[in-house]
């Protein structure tokens, strides 16, 4: 691989993390929208973009070719599942004022992930490995503390995603090709939902609201576009320790633009969570030597 493919894969990965760390921003603006109306335009949007973009390439044929797949297509419909759920959770939680248990959950997820990767796939941990999903359990333990129950959001947004990231190695069909496969299995819902909404939903109301909830298209479709060519031309640690630009950025929005309180055991938190990355990619790094 030349310079060049690795530091435009370098500001590929970097793109599309910055934009998943400051899309709560975009979200708030439409704080007044459901979130499953919000999910549902997100889904049409996408798929009329990306399948845009396909038809554009020549690319759909494979597409066609790997939906024919019984198999594959079911693994598409699960995979849609997964991240319609992640992004019903992470909308609903940005608008009522929860970034910070969003940033949280996603700093959980590469941790939950090696605990996937021994549950479904009897992968063997590593003694770095098993300290940082240790150090992960006690964050979790700390902010169930505080909160006085399960920090749902942060869960359910690193299991789906976490699950959906599993899944997703097991389709055979790359980022755009089974974006549009996840988003044409859920469109028909989606479809039918605004249908069912029909004047009452929020598009038709304003031509502003309209413009960011045709905008959630591009918003969903451009960073994983990015992140594709990201991680096709950059080792698989580099990608590992980029990813942590998108909760981080998150945590700041949380704290310098809304405000999120944050008290001595939420930081405690945060600070066992993030050691445990630390250790995670290390190990990252010293098994890639």
């Amino acid at each position: 691989m030349t310079a060049t493919q690795q530091r435009d894969g370098i500001a590929a990965a970097l793109s599309a993390y910055a934009i998943w760390g400051l899309v709560p921003i975009f979200f708030k603006q439409l704080g007044g929208v459901p979130a499953l109306e919000i999910i549902a335009h997100r889904v049409v949007w996408s798929l009329l973009l990306v399948g845009g973009f396909l038809a554009a390439r020549g690319a759909l044929g494979p597409v066609w070719h790997h939906a024919l797949n019984p198999r594959t297509l079911a693994h598409a419909a699960l995979a849609a599942a997964l991240v319609m759920s992640n992004w019903l959770i992470f909308v609903w939680a940005v608008n009522a004022d929860r970034i910070l248990e969003t940033s949280l959950g996603y700093f959980i997820t590469p941790l939950l992930t090696i605990v996937l990767g021994v549950i479904v796939l009897h992968e063997r941990l590593r003694s770095r490995q098993w300290a940082a999903v240790l150090l992960a359990v006690v964050g979790v333990t700390l902010e169930t503390w505080r909160i006085g129950g399960l920090p749902w959001v942060s869960l359910g947004l690193a299991a789906t995603f976490g699950s959906y990231g599993l899944l997703r190695k097991q389709l055979p069909v790359d980022a755009a090709g089974g974006l549009f496969l996840e988003t044409a299995c859920a469109a028909p819902a989606a479809l039918a939902y605004l249908l069912w909404l029909g004047g009452s939903g929020s598009f038709g109301q304003a031509a502003a609201t309209d413009a960011l909830l045709i905008a959630s298209g591009p918003v969903t479709a451009i960073p994983l576009l990015l992140f594709a060519i990201g991680a096709r031309r950059l080792p698989l640690a580099t990608m590992g320790f980029l990813q942590y630009l998108a909760p981080s950025l998150s945590f700041g929005v949380a704290i310098l633009f809304y405000a999120e309180p944050m008290n001595a055991t939420r930081l405690l938190a945060f600070a066992a969570i993030w050691t445990g990355l630390a250790l995670y990619t290390v190990d990252l790094l010293w098994q890639r030597r």
